[in-house]
């Protein structure tokens, strides 16, 4: 059972086209994580001028207090900037990773596909050449058959021929290499 170009070549594509629904998927996974880190956006807080109104009333004496609880503010403030800055960044790189990905599978599957075509190529190639050599084959056997069974008339004069030819009830015209052709044509049917 031979496999023709036409059958490796749609294997190729259908793996192709497998590969290309598994990316395309991952794609999408992807940008649903992306956006659902870009929905959740952290608030911005800022702490600072509630905690200094409501230090204004009150006395002087919690100012050591005031200045701790405003630094603690600044920190939180910067902290959430910060968790905010480093969502953004790692949605930017799994969107560049994605791409990335998606784009080594297409290649990768591209070629596949393109090896799948030429060792269907040369599986052909190489089908054409056993068949060709057995024809060749067939033909160098059928002229040593032949030869043989021109090797029984070579010794016989064209009388001797003529004969045999006749007892077989074939024409006993020609010369005696057409009379031999006729007798070994007989003697194959």
């Amino acid at each position: 059972m031979t496999i023709s170009t036409e059958s490796y070549t749609a294997a190729a594509g259908q793996a192709r086209q497998a590969t290309e629904k598994s990316v395309d998927v991952f794609k999408n996974v992807s940008r649903s994580f992306t956006n659902q880190l870009d929905a959740f956006r952290l608030p911005s807080v800022d702490l600072t001028q509630p905690v200094a109104r409501y230090f204004e009333y009150v006395q002087k004496a919690v100012d050591l207090n005031r200045d701790l609880a405003t630094q603690w503010a600044e920190l939180v403030t910067n902290f959430y900037g910060s968790v905010r800055e480093q969502a953004e960044q790692v949605g930017s790189i799994v969107q560049e990773q994605t791409d990335t990905v998606a784009e080594l599978a297409t290649r990768q599957a591209e070629r596949a596909e393109q090896a799948a075509k030429a060792q269907a190529e040369e599986a052909e190639a190489a089908e054409k050449a056993k068949a060709r050599e057995a024809k060749r084959v067939e033909r160098e056997e059928a002229r040593k058959a032949k030869q043989q069974a021109r090797e029984a008339y070579e010794g016989l004069t064209k009388a001797e021929l003529s004969d045999q030819l006749a007892e077989r009830g074939l024409p006993k015209t020609g010369n005696v290499d057409e009379l031999v052709e006729r007798l070994v044509s007989a003697d194959s049917e």
